[in-house]
């Protein structure tokens, strides 16, 4: 058992020296390759440092609504007489749209009508008694002084005034009572005729859709139409946290749409949700938009663009000219002379997407556009429209020679 250990131990020992002379050969190839492509010049484009005015514009999607949008809906059942408007009529505040059949509620302004005069005649009447019950008291109680009537006769005549003066102001309540019945008949009946609310807007609006025809039955509610203010439009987007304090009141956005390729309309911010909804968190932004032309349409697919700050005379490069090294955001300098590299960490400002303004330090000449993925600082590039330099193509053919070399010798062991 012993000489199997001794055996086995051995074994071990001879395959971790092999192994360990294999991973040394393999660290110096990697070693060589790096080598030689560190001083191999990297064909690169170049993209000069710009002054220019640099301009942060958020872009977003919504939709188009209407000012304003209500549906138009009997408060009373009945047939439907007349439909008056169809999708795409205009219509105005006060304007009839629609007639139901008014007979049965037309026949109750007439019975309320005829009550109220049963109810005059019947407090004229009362007014009449009244009076005779006044002039019988009164007679009664300047007999009574007299000693001529009776203390009884004298109670029945007051108690018959007093009885007469409260029928009378029963009569009086029962008028209050007929003209309010009377009123609401005359309201049930104006119900019938159904017509455009008048508000304060004097927008231009439109019938947007027409949900029955005529001799429909309709109960309370159904919807007939929908009317819909165009006359201004509003563009509804929703932003993430990270734009939301940068949009404000009063900013100005400009939309474009599919309907209208090529054209933009102008608009302003009017209102911002004061929170982001949990699920999304988005904030939802209303545009007011201009529609006098009325091109424009509820439904429609919107593009917003809405611009958060502008910089003048700053210091621009391509946004591809930026690279990550080390865990630093910079570019690549293009030092013309040496034809090198070199890598400047900079602070990015505003980021359009085309360009990036580099707000420190100061940097000048030409950045790296293409090719700075095999880049490192210090590294030897070939400019455009330029040959390699001779010395780092000396020095590359030199390393070549002695990795050629080592390579024989680890031939020959």
């Amino acid at each position: 058992m012993k000489k199997k250990l001794i055996v086995t131990i051995i074994i071990l020992t001879g395959l971790g020296l092999i192994g360990w002379q294999i991973y040394q050969k393999a660290s110096a190839a990697r070693k060589g390759l790096k080598g030689e492509r560190r001083n191999v010049p990297v064909a690169v484009e170049v993209v000069p440092i710009k002054k220019a005015s640099i301009r942060e514009v958020g872009s977003f999607t919504g939709s188009l609504y209407p000012l304003s949008e209500f549906i138009m809906a009997p408060k009373i059942a009945g047939r439907l007489e007349k439909l008056l408007v169809h999708i795409g009529d205009t219509v105005k505040g006060g304007q009839l749209v629609a007639v139901l059949d008014d007979d049965e509620y037309l026949q109750q302004v007439i019975q309320a009508k005829a009550e109220l005069e049963v109810a005059r005649a019947n407090l004229q009447e009362r007014r009449s008694t009244i009076e005779n019950a006044k002039r019988e008291y009164e007679r009664t109680k300047a007999l009574r002084k007299k000693k001529i009537a009776s203390e009884s006769q004298l109670d029945a005549a007051e108690s018959e005034f007093k009885t007469q003066q409260a029928k009378l102001k029963v009569a009086t309540a029962q008028i209050s009572q007929k003209e309010a019945e009377l009123k609401m008949a005359k309201v049930r009946l104006s119900y019938a005729q159904i017509k455009v609310t008048e508000n304060n807007s004097n927008g231009y609006k439109v019938v947007g859709e027409r949900f029955v025809d005529e001799g429909a039955m309709l109960a309370p509610n159904t919807p007939i139409v929908t009317i819909l203010d165009i006359e201004k439009l509003i563009a509804a987007i929703h932003v993430i946290g990270r734009d939301y304090p940068k949009i404000k009141p009063g900013m100005e956005a400009v939309i474009s749409t599919d309907a209208f390729p090529g054209r933009t309309f102008t608009g302003k911010v009017v209102r911002i949700a004061p929170f982001l909804k949990e699920k999304s968190r988005e904030a939802r932004v209303e545009i007011e938009i201009p529609n006098v032309q009325k091109l424009l349409k509820p439904g429609m697919f919107a593009r917003v663009h809405i611009q958060f700050d502008e910089h003048d005379n700053a210091t621009v490069v391509p946004v591809a000219a930026l690279v990550k090294r080390n865990g630093s955001q910079g570019v690549f300098v293009v030092d013309p002379q040496e034809q090198k590299a070199r890598f400047i960490p900079v602070t990015v400002g505003i980021v359009n997407g085309i360009q990036a303004e580099v707000l420190n330090p100061v940097i000048t000449g030409a950045v790296v556009t293409l090719g700075h993925h095999l880049l490192e600082d210090g590294a030897s590039i070939i400019l455009p429209g330029k040959k390699p330099d001779d010395g780092a193509q000396r020095k590359g053919r030199k390393h070549n020679v002695k990795g050629s070399e080592s390579n024989k010798g680890e031939d020959k062991s």
